[in-house]
C-alpha cells in the first residue's frame, strides 16, 4: 500500500479532514519539546506534522516500504530533523529498549490489527512517563455510513463485516473492531480515559470520496458539524473511527 496510500487517502479531502481532526487532539495533548512515540506511523504524515510543531518523534511501523516513504518525506522537509524512524510492530513494543516518552500516537486503525489489546496497553504504559498521554484512533464496530454505502451496492458481506465475531480479514490481515467500552477496559488498568471523540460519524468514509467529492460544500458542512459534536453521545459510538485520549496512571 505504501506507494499509493497518500494518493488514495492522505491527499483526499475527506482524508485530510479526518487527519486534521486527529491533529487537533494531538495539539491539545503534546507540548512543544515533548518526546512522542508513534506506532504504525505509515507514510509519516503525522510525524512530519509533529516535527513542525517542535515535537521530537520516534516513529515506528512494521512496513519497511511505509518507513521508506516516511523517511523521504521528512528528509525533504525544511524543518530541523527531530524524527527518527524504526521498524517495530505493536507485538514487539514490550521489547523496545527506549522509554520515558511524554506521549504516544497511534492513528487510523493500527490497533485494529492487534489481537491482544491488554498486552498492547501494558507495553505502551511501560514506555510512557506517569501522566503521559496517548492519542489512539481505532475503527469502531457500528458504522451506519458503511451499512448504507455497501447495502446500496447490495454487498451484505462488507456492509456488516465489522459486526462479525472475530472481525474480518483484509489483504490477509485479521482486522478486529473493538467497541469503545472494550478498548477502554483493555487500557483501564494502566490508563485513565480523558476523552472519546468521533471521526467519521457525520463525515462520510474516505472510500466515498469518489462519489461524494463532487459536493465539497456538503462534505465541509458535515465535517464542521462533526467537529462541534465529536465528543457527544452517540457520535463516537457510530463513527468509522473513534479517538481515545488516555493518561498514564501514576
Amino acid at each position: 500500500m505504501a506507494g499509493a496510500y497518500d494518493r488514495q487517502f492522505t491527499a483526499t479531502a475527506i482524508g485530510m479532514m479526518m487527519r486534521r481532526a486527529v491533529w487537533a487532539r494531538c495539539a491539545a495533548r503534546f507540548d512543544r519539546g515533548s518526546r512522542v512515540l508513534e506506532m504504525n506511523c505509515g507514510t509519516g504524515e503525522d510525524a512530519l506534522w509533529l516535527v513542525r510543531r517542535g515535537v521530537h518523534v520516534v516513529a515506528t511501523d512494521v512496513s519497511a516500504a511505509m518507513l521508506e516513504v516516511a523517511r523521504a518525506k521528512v528528509s525533504a522537509s525544511t524543518q530541523p530533523a527531530s524524527a527518527r524512524f524504526q521498524s517495530l510492530a505493536w507485538e514487539g513494543l514490550a521489547d523496545f529498549e527506549e522509554g520515558g516518552f511524554d506521549g504516544a500516537l497511534s492513528n487510523f486503525g493500527g490497533l485494529n490489527c492487534v489481537e491482544d489489546l491488554r498486552a498492547a496497553a501494558r507495553a505502551l504504559a511501560a514506555k510512557l512517563k506517569p501522566g503521559g498521554t496517548a492519542v489512539l484512533c481505532l475503527m469502531g464496530p457500528v458504522v451506519p455510513w458503511e451499512w448504507l454505502w455497501f447495502l446500496g451496492q447490495a454487498d451484505l458481506a462488507r456492509a456488516f463485516r465489522r459486526l462479525r465475531r472475530g472481525g474480518a480479514t483484509w489483504s490477509g490481515i485479521p482486522i478486529r473492531y473493538p467497541s469503545i467500552g472494550a478498548a477502554r477496559r483493555a487500557f483501564s488498568p494502566q490508563f485513565n480515559c480523558l476523552r472519546v471523540s468521533a471521526l467519521g460519524a457525520l463525515l462520510p468514509p474516505p472510500y466515498a470520496q469518489g462519489l461524494l467529492g463532487r459536493w465539497p460544500r456538503l462534505i465541509g458542512a458535515l465535517d464542521r458539524a462533526e467537529r462541534r459534536l465529536e465528543s457527544r453521545w452517540p457520535l463516537p459510538w457510530l463513527a468509522d473511527h473513534y479517538v481515545l485520549e488516555l493518561e498514564r496512571r501514576p
